[in-house]
């Protein structure tokens, strides 16, 4: 007894054995995931779009007050008359009763005791106003003339005719295709002008009758030179303004190329305008004065600058300011958008208070936008870009005797 209480208590205080782990299961399961078919998703976005189509449809239709009329019931009134009053009635026109002649009463007063006097003979003339009679014939004649004529217009007088090809004759031998515009021309036109400026002859001879003029200096700059310069000021388009330049080589007559007439350094001066058009890329710059280093200075006629290329003007940098003009137009769509939502059984005060917001602010947009649309693109050239001036006269300068001379 004693073995087996022993035993039985060793049992019990045995830990119990371990279990394979594959064997073991979760008690708690996952939640299953809902999940909805394509057919189901795809077969109820197929009703809801019907319905709303069918909505539409019903709520676009127009409504009629009242019963709809047929239309073969439309010239039938709803009172027919009587067979008897129809057959009473005549069948042809011819078989109207004529009126006798009118009553005395029927006419009235006046013309009863106009008639009473006329048959009394109480010898009274109606009176004529003078040129009346005329008056009326030349109307009748008129009238007469203008059922006789046709209905179309036959032509113009001989004489104008005449005329006509007189002006057409001057006009055609006083034509220039050189001052014509192309603007306001056909193409076929433009082909015949351009043939014309093809065969057009030179009736100033083979014999060109200039001869050949020596030049008025030893120290000429002859047209068609180049002085190359630098910017030393900046250009900005939105306003009027000078700019100055340095020449950065020295210049050398035309003629022999040996003697040093314009210096590294001299200064050119002159002005740009600041009127841009739209798409414009380029600023227009003029030269006015040629300042040597020692302090002289020549005058030179509004000569044009160019870029090393030999282009005229000067590029570098274009704002067309197109984010304010997307700003305006993105600010006048918003007001546009505001004014024009409505609210569902609003009063006639409510819609005309809309209305005329949505008008004025409607107009502000549009102000805004052309605005922005007129402000002209903005050139910046900065300091230090290369510039070029294309001799268009004849400088008549002095050898240069300063530093750099040779």
């Amino acid at each position: 007894m004693s073995e087996s209480r022993v035993e039985r208590s060793e049992r019990e205080v045995r830990s119990p054995e371990k279990l394979d782990p594959e064997t073991l299961a979760i008690r708690a399961r996952t939640p299953r995931v809902t999940r909805f078919r394509k057919e189901v998703i795809i077969g109820g976005s197929t009703l809801a779009a019907l319905a709303l189509i069918g909505l539409a449809w019903i709520a676009l239709q127009p409504r009629v007050s009242g019963r709809i009329i047929a239309g073969s019931t439309m010239s039938q009134p709803d009172r027919k008359p009587s067979d008897e009053a129809l057959a009473g009635l005549p069948k042809t026109y011819g078989d109207v009763p004529k009126l006798g002649p009118p009553l005395p009463g029927d006419l009235g007063r006046p013309i009863l005791k106009a008639q009473q006097r006329q048959l009394a003979g109480d010898g009274i003339a109606p009176v004529v106003a003078p040129g009346v009679v005329e008056a009326q014939q030349q109307h009748a004649a008129e009238l007469k003339a203008a059922m006789q004529s046709s209905l179309l217009v036959q032509g113009a007088h001989p004489a104008a005719g005449a005329n006509l090809a007189t002006a057409a004759s001057v006009a055609a031998a006083t034509f220039d295709p050189g001052q014509a515009g192309s603007g306001e021309t056909s193409e076929p036109a433009a082909a015949d002008r351009k043939s014309q400026f093809a065969d057009k002859l030179d009736d100033r001879g083979d014999v060109n009758p200039h001869s050949l003029a020596a030049p008025a200096s030893p120290y000429m700059l002859m047209a068609g030179s180049v002085i190359a310069a630098s910017l030393v000021t900046g250009v900005n388009s939105d306003v009027p303004g000078m700019v100055v330049a340095q020449v950065t080589q020295s210049v050398f007559d035309s003629a022999t190329g040996q003697i040093m007439l314009i210096p590294q350094g001299a200064r050119l001066v002159g002005k740009y305008d600041s009127v841009v058009a739209y798409g414009q890329s380029r600023a227009l710059v003029i030269w006015q004065r040629l300042v040597m280093p020692d302090g002289k200075s020549l005058r030179l006629d509004n000569m044009p600058a160019t870029d090393p290329s030999g282009y005229a003007g000067l590029s570098d940098k274009v704002n067309f300011h197109t984010g304010r003009l997307l700003k305006g137009v993105a600010i006048a769509t918003l007001l546009g958008v505001g004014t024009e939502l409505s609210i569902a059984g609003e009063s006639d005060l409510v819609q005309a208070i809309r209305e005329s917001a949505q008008t004025s602010v409607s107009r502000a947009g549009d102000q805004i936008t052309q605005r922005n649309l007129d402000i002209q693109p903005s050139i910046d050239i900065r300091p230090g870009a290369p510039v070029r001036l294309v001799v268009r006269q004849d400088l008549v300068l002095a050898p240069w005797k300063g530093a750099g001379a040779q």
